[in-house]
């Protein structure tokens, strides 16, 4: 009985068989979290399992932390060391992400124009305090989603009492400073128009302007939305202007696997986390302003009460070609 008590403690040691066990447990996970990190666009979708999967990526990085705390707690160096692998990889493909991006300044005689983008949420028991918002963040193009039934007169209202120039196609429209001719629908896979295409013509010249709504992805529910991905992006690449500006809410992440091969030679001018949805804890950035044949920066995220969708803002200059 007197050796009892060695004998437990080198049985929990990290050389006795619960120890290996442990590390085992704990190299595991760091691998498992390290793969999904790396592939999770190669996870079957199954349901909706990779899509989720696409939208968690990002997030994976906060279980480092807690399995190697944990890990230490169990007396597993092994196991805390692991997770150098998944922080490695979060890294790499998130890190910078969170840094901060410089502002730039148009030079002498340029001209920049003000996209803000914002799905107002059918639902929006505020709309005119969203139309009020809206208009101080003093866009010079506003493109608008879920326009329609209890919103609509609100916010038309309060919209057109500041722009001079409106249109619209189903439930998406367009705001703008400048004068808007020739708007067609344009279809992204719904039954009902979500989706228009417009000329505005700017003190730089003719500007294309894309407002869209993609269908929404649910659990078992993504077939619609990779259609409406799959004829959008057609017809952009298809577009032959030279200045386009899409803009508005994509329900397709940032890290979607249908995202990397969506309208070649576009650009997303949202760089970082730059998260939308839910407005009121975002985790992904299912709305996007992009842009071909010209530059944008001083990008951003706003907060306008009422949608559940964040807006989204950026600074485009007709005059800077790509």
């Amino acid at each position: 009985m007197a050796g009892s008590g060695p004998v437990a403690a080198s049985d929990a040691g990290a050389g006795s068989p619960r120890g290996r066990g442990r590390s085992v447990v704990f190299l595991g996970a760091a691998a498992l979290l390290t793969v999904i990190m790396l592939g999770h666009t190669w996870i079957p979708e199954a349901g909706g399992l990779g899509v989720a999967l696409d939208i968690a990526a990002p997030w994976l990085g906060a279980l480092v932390p807690v399995l190697a705390v944990t890990a230490v707690l169990c007396r597993c160096p092994a196991g805390a060391v692991a997770m150098l692998a998944p922080l490695l990889a979060w890294a790499y493909l998130f890190g910078s992400w969170w840094a901060p991006g410089p502002a730039v300044r148009p030079g002498p005689g340029a001209t920049q124009l003000r996209v803000v983008s914002q799905n107002l949420f059918a639902a929006n028991a505020s709309p005119g305090a969203s139309a009020r918002a809206l208009v101080a963040a003093e866009a010079d193009i506003l493109a608008v989603q879920e326009l329609g039934g209890t919103n609509r007169e609100t916010v038309v209202r309060v919209l057109d009492d500041t722009y001079a120039y409106r249109t619209e196609v189903g439930t998406v429209g367009l705001w703008s400073r400048y004068p808007i001719s020739d708007t067609t629908p344009v279809d992204v896979g719904v039954d009902w128009h979500r989706g228009l295409r417009t000329h505005i013509a700017t003190p730089a010249g003719d500007l294309v302007v894309y407002v869209v709504h993609l269908p929404s992805i649910r659990p078992g529910a993504i077939t619609a939305r990779d259609h409406g991905l799959t004829l959008l992006s057609r017809e952009l690449a298809a577009d032959d202007a030279e200045h386009i500006v899409v803009a508005g809410d994509f329900n397709t992440a940032t890290t979607d696997r249908r995202w990397a091969g969506f309208a070649p030679g576009f650009r997303d001018v949202h760089s970082g986390a730059a998260f939308t949805w839910p407005a009121s804890f975002p985790i992904a950035r299912l709305d996007h302003i992009l842009v071909r044949g010209m530059g944008a920066a001083n990008t951003s995220v706003l907060r306008i009460p009422g949608p559940d969708h964040r807006a989204i803002s950026a600074e485009v200059r007709p005059d800077r070609m790509r």
